[in-house]
């Protein structure tokens, strides 16, 4: 029995699926395929139990695996583009909305909607279609017995045929999905709006550019999506992901959410990156089986390897979700801006998020796993080069000899640290400040009273230099004044919130 996006099923005990799939495992001998792009529900609750999932051999085929299969899709790209207000609205320093920037009409797309309970969305899924169309072009009409809209390109003036999956109306939807179970040509359709519909199992090969706005619920919907344009097609040689995210706003009562929201899709950009690059087999220097090391085997001294299957599994399979759990951590969050050294971040935080996800793991392989997490991070943001008939690591400022790496070097360097740095290229100074200062914010322990008395002292600190008083200062007193004035610009966004 095959079973496809296998990550719908779950260990819990009301979980339909799952039950159907124990009852099969425990009463009969069927040989069970479970095929899914992702391992990795999006919550708490695991896919299958520790004792089934170890019932299972598993098989990895990731994006790097699939390109290099395919005869004309050879690469894919992941980005990620920032707008303020309404990503349909009309920016008045540019001219034009963030959709118009970044939307090619020439690449066939598939354009997903933000969730009605997402703070991107406008609430008014419809009209949301309907501005989506205006910033294309014209509607001339829309065909009776197909549901396609023929609109008028404002750019081209070309005639751009686009299917709405948004409209829950039975008759217009059954008419338009019907359609695109038939289409066998480039020219059938140019672009679908979609909000819950085309992710899995949705299939159209000639799609170039996936078009994400507003944060993905999970590592999983992000890479359902992706996939919709990483089908084979003689049309493209590249196929594009973009999430559109909204910027957090200093003075926004949602800032905590917009900050945390965008971190989440960086994260995923990030990780989706991960994947695309080759799998790397990492072996301790002193292990002496040469059999099976190719070109993507590295050899590091003080490698520790897993010891039981559970772990092994964890390392073939679960690496990548892993990432996305530690960098999603709120204490992850509050460290990496810089707020503590790589080496707390690799032997503190890193295996303290790895004990409580895999709790049944003991001491030895959660080390194992954290090295392998530590050092897959770490080397794939790096560079292998080859000097000639020697290979170097360029990783974070050092560089190498391959030969000569080992975990103490490793641990020294930040392996998320690519997430910050893109940050602070992708958005304003004034953003990042609030980025910063919202971060900072989960660390002040502080009672209003205190705050609220510090005032007129930070207001003779800012006559007396000139401007406000830091939190990175090495002065104690400067560093909590600061902390004081986070407190009550806090405050008072809240208090204007409740009116």
């Amino acid at each position: 029995m095959a079973i496809d996006e296998f990550h719908h099923v779950s260990a819990d005990g009301d979980n339909i699926l799952g039950n159907v799939i124990r009852n099969i495992m425990a009463k009969s001998n069927a040989h069970i395929i479970a095929m899914t792009g992702s391992y990795f529900r999006g919550d708490s609750v695991p896919v299958l139990t520790p004792e089934d999932e170890a019932k299972f051999t598993h098989v990895t085929y990731n994006y790097y695996d699939q390109l290099n299969g395919y005869e004309y899709l050879k690469s894919l790209g992941i980005g990620y583009h920032f707008y303020r207000g309404r990503y349909y609205k009309k920016d008045v320093e540019k001219g034009m909305s963030a959709l118009e920037e970044i939307l090619d009409e020439n690449l066939k797309t598939i354009i997903h909607i933000p969730s009605v309970n997402s703070a991107e969305s406008s609430k008014e899924k419809d009209q949301e279609v309907d501005h989506i169309i205006d910033c294309l072009g014209v509607l001339e009409y829309q065909d009776n017995e197909t549901g396609v809209m023929f609109v008028k390109s404002k750019r081209s003036g070309r005639i751009l045929k686009i299917a709405d999956l948004v409209n829950d109306n039975p008759k217009v939807r059954d008419k338009i999905v019907a359609y695109l179970r038939g289409v066998k040509t480039e020219e059938d359709i140019d672009m679908i709006i979609a909000l819950g519909m085309a992710k899995e199992g949705f299939d159209w090969p000639f799609c170039q550019h996936a078009l994400t706005i507003g944060y993905r619920g999970s590592l999983t919907e992000i890479i359902q999506i992706i996939g919709r344009a990483t089908r084979d097609s003689n049309n493209k040689n590249h196929a594009q992901f973009t999430n559109l995210i909204a910027q957090p706003d200093a003075v926004d009562d949602d800032v905590k959410l917009a900050v945390n929201n965008m971190l989440k899709a960086i994260t995923a950009s990030l990780l989706m990156e991960q994947v695309l690059a080759p799998n790397f087999k990492f072996k301790p220097m002193e292990d002496p089986d040469e059999e099976g090391d190719d070109e993507n085997t590295i050899k590091i001294r003080g490698f520790k390897m897993p010891t039981s299957q559970r772990a092994k599994d964890i390392i073939e399979s679960d690496l990548n979700d892993l990432k996305a759990a530690i960098l999603q951590d709120e204490t992850m969050l509050k460290a990496m801006p810089g707020n503590a050294s790589p080496e707390v971040i690799n032997t503190v935080y890193i295996p303290k998020i790895i004990r409580e996800k895999y709790p049944e793991l003991n001491s030895e392989d959660i080390e194992a796993i954290r090295q392998h997490v530590v050092v897959d991070s770490v080397i794939k943001n790096g560079t292998i080069e080859e000097q000639g008939s020697k290979k170097f690591l360029r990783m974070a400022g050092s560089f190498v000899n391959i030969d000569d790496v080992n975990i103490d070097l490793i641990d020294t360097v930040n392996p998320f640290q690519k997430a910050f740095e893109i940050l602070s290229k992708s958005v304003t100074t004034s953003v990042l400040r609030s980025i910063q200062d919202t971060i900072n914010m989960t660390k002040i322990e502080m009672t209003e009273e205190e705050a609220v008395a510090s005032w007129e002292d930070i207001k003779r600190w800012r006559i007396h230099t000139g401007k406000a008083p830091e939190i990175n200062s090495q002065d104690p007193r400067e560093q909590r004044l600061a902390q004081a004035l986070l407190f009550i610009q806090d405050l008072k966004r809240k208090k204007a919130q409740n009116g």
